[in-house]
């Protein structure tokens, strides 16, 4: 959606300006904190209350989050909050941690896998992986069982498929040719 990273990146740029190098990883989990509580129904339904008030919603955020919450973050949930936009705090977090990775030299990679990747096999691939993209990749693996078996890489605008259910597409376009 075009308009909500609109919005959400002039949020993204003043914080990652704001925080500096050195705090920006821890930050960033903090922001991705609040992004996840942000998504929940009824706390949205409730920030929507024209009775509730600002303080009662920020309240509430810091209440339900987990960690520690840094200045940094707080001060992005009171502005987000003030401003009604808590819509935009997922891609807020979204492009923050784009901004770091790219501040890093890291890159984000979705592995859609048929069947779990945990551990040593997981630090394995992303090690083939990086020598395959020249570059450091911090890698996430979701499901997807439609992959039939291998796996689908997705590493911004590129994509590794080598899963068999691209094979058996590749085999059906050759044989109806």
């Amino acid at each position: 959606m075009a308009e909500l990273a609109t919005i959400a990146r002039p949020y993204a740029d003043a914080l990652f300006k704001a925080v500096g190098v050195h705090d920006a990883g821890a930050v960033a989990q903090q922001v991705t904190e609040l992004a996840s509580i942000s998504v929940n129904s009824q706390l949205r339904e409730f920030a929507g209350n024209p009775k509730t008030q600002d303080v009662q919603v920020f309240d509430l955020f810091t209440g339900v989050a987990k960690g520690f919450m840094g200045d940094a973050a707080k001060n992005l949930l009171r502005i987000v909050i003030e401003n009604g936009r808590l819509t935009a705090l997922p891609e807020i977090a979204a492009q923050f941690q784009s901004l770091v990775n790219a501040r890093s030299g890291v890159l984000d990679a979705t592995v859609y896998s048929a069947f779990p990747i945990e551990g040593q096999a997981l630090v394995d691939l992303t090690a083939s992986l990086e020598k395959r993209f020249v570059r450091k990749l911090n890698a996430q693996v979701r499901l997807d069982a439609s992959l039939i078996g291998g796996i689908r890489v997705v590493v911004g605008d590129e994509v590794l498929d080598t899963s068999v259910k691209a094979r058996l597409e590749q085999m059906k376009v050759a044989l109806t040719a």
